[in-house]
């Protein structure tokens, strides 16, 4: 039996330049959240952490930085447990590498042994003959990969070990999506490949599958790098076994983020006025926690809501609130104006227009046009309104 901790895109140090004064707090986060994972595979007993790419969001990172998180892979080190690392996009294993510029096994105190080992364009995988397994992650030493890394891989008749494993950093290919990325792989290769398990980064949202006898996963981030990643906040521990002679992969999702995610729905006939709403919402503060909040519904005439205000006075209560506004205006009441009245074309033609893009599914531009039919029909019937 052998057991794993896979984790990918902790992405160190990044800048988060869209939170403001925030972005400290949530560069903590992300520390915390690898201290975490760090605290599961020693609480766990694993064999091999796994970490596939993007461990610093970038090779620019102050030396102190790259030392606090080579103390955290030396807690392994020091409890003999293994770690193998690829390089990802953001911190590619070009020139200016971080993992050029720092001997990261040296500073985890792992010299002179295979407790530490950074996968690089010229070692393309790396033997541990204690854990009887062998983790192949080809990489290259520009961010946009020439061929796929899986391209000619097959492990049959390596009988180096009992386990091979995949560490790499790359998109499994969707078509017209991800045809531009910079690292691709397909389904084909996978199974082509006859690994016992891939273990992948770049998505930072966890999921698994399996193509022929290879099972594969992306772990996603630990913590989200992006507060509305709401499938981040985990790592995988894997467990492969060869008992009675047939092999089995088993994956677990263990969460070790400290963020939460919450959407909402709310029927805007029921809020009745702002100040409602923000103390509704304030029941459920929490500095951990993203709240989506969406109105729907038919909106009453007398709500005077305005979303940028609300998420204001919430800002210091969450971690990140958003209010979307997707409830409808009424519309006037009593009858139609005849068709061949100014009043009644407007209402005729703006009408036709609704439902066309409420067809086409364009919720905004049937909104708009929506309010511009109540506030046009009230106008042209000569009713008063305050815009």
């Amino acid at each position: 039996m052998l057991r794993l901790l896979h984790t990918a895109d902790v992405h160190l140090g990044a800048r988060h330049a869209d939170l403001g004064d925030r972005a400290a707090t949530q560069r903590e986060r992300q520390f915390a959240a690898f201290v975490a994972t760090v605290d599961l595979a020693l609480a766990e007993k694993v064999d091999l952490v796994l970490i596939a790419g993007d461990l610093f969001d970038s090779n620019t990172q102050p030396r102190r930085s790259v030392e606090r998180a080579a103390a955290q892979i030396k807690r392994l080190v020091d409890a003999r447990i293994r770690v193998v690392i690829a390089p990802g996009t953001h911190d590619v294993y070009d020139r200016a590498s971080i993992y050029r510029a720092y001997d990261l096994p040296a500073l985890a105190g792992a010299v002179g042994s295979d407790l530490v080992t950074v996968l690089d364009p010229e070692h393309h995988d790396v033997h541990l003959p204690a854990l009887d397994v062998v983790v192949h992650g080809r990489c290259y030493a520009t961010k946009r990969a020439p061929e796929s890394p899986l391209a000619g891989l097959d492990v049959q008749g390596d009988d180096r070990a009992t386990w091979h494993v995949g560490l790499l950093h790359a998109a499994l290919a969707i078509e017209g999506r991800t045809d531009g990325d910079d690292v691709v792989i397909r389904t084909e290769e996978i199974e082509a490949s006859n690994l016992d398990y891939l273990a992948l980064g770049h998505w930072h949202s966890t999921s698994k599958g399996k193509a022929g006898r290879t099972a594969y996963a992306y772990s996603g981030a630990p913590e989200p790098v992006a507060l509305d990643q709401d499938r981040a906040g985990n790592v995988l521990v894997v467990t492969l076994d060869a008992a009675r002679g047939t092999k089995s992969v088993e994956i677990e999702e263990r969460k070790v983020g400290r963020t939460r995610f919450e959407r909402r729905q709310l029927d805007a006939a029921t809020i009745g006025t702002q100040p409602a709403l923000v103390a509704a919402l304030r029941d459920a503060a929490n500095p951990d926690l993203v709240l989506d909040v969406e109105l729907i519904g038919v909106r009453p005439d007398e709500l005077d809501l305005h979303v940028e205000e609300v998420e204001a006075e919430l800002a210091d209560q969450f971690l990140k609130v958003r209010v979307r506004d997707r409830s409808i205006a009424p519309l006037p009441d009593g009858p139609i104006a005849s068709a061949d009245t100014v009043l009644g074309a407007f209402i005729r033609d703006l009408e036709a227009r609704v439902a066309e893009v409420e067809a086409a599914d364009d919720r905004d531009t049937a909104n708009e046009l929506r309010d511009a039919l109540r506030l046009g029909r009230l106008l042209l019937a000569g009713a008063e309104v305050t815009l």
